[in-house]
């Protein structure tokens, strides 16, 4: 992913957190959005590309499942994770963090994370369904293509 990271226009973003509030622990505070385009993505949960869940009662399959949906929609408008500016993660239990933040990390930029909210619901869109995630992203403004 980061191969490709280089060669994208990037959007001004500063990533920020308030000696005033809590020491976060793998988010971001505050995000500035100084530049760019804004991209909303709809919560991704853990299907495959024929409809499948993967990962039935795994955490980890299904996060990752749910990660490089994000990507796939984050590469149909050019953009990377490197753009993510928020993520909001509901879960059906939240004692999963730990496990899901080991993905995630995997994905987002660690040393300038994504705002984040995490919330535990009763149930998701299904019952098997154990993640769902939305980001929003900040990409650079293009050229105008005269189209």
């Amino acid at each position: 992913m980061t191969e490709a990271s280089s060669a994208r226009p990037q959007a001004s973003a500063r990533f920020i957190n308030p000696e005033t509030v809590h020491p976060p622990f793998g988010y971001s505070h505050v995000v500035e959005v100084t530049a760019g385009r804004p991209v909303y993505i709809a919560g991704q949960v853990a299907l495959d590309p024929t409809g499948a869940l993967v990962g039935a009662d795994d955490i980890r399959a299904q996060t990752r499942q749910v990660f490089d949906n994000l990507h796939a929609a984050l590469e149909a408008v050019g953009a990377g994770f490197e753009q993510v500016v928020k993520l909001n993660f509901y879960l059906v239990d939240a004692t999963h963090l730990p496990a899901i933040r080991e993905v995630r990390d995997q994905y987002v930029n660690t040393r300038q994370p994504p705002a984040s909210t995490a919330v535990e619901v009763r149930r998701l869109f299904r019952e098997d369904a154990l993640i769902e995630v939305e980001a929003v992203a900040v990409i650079a403004p293009t050229e105008p293509s005269g189209r």
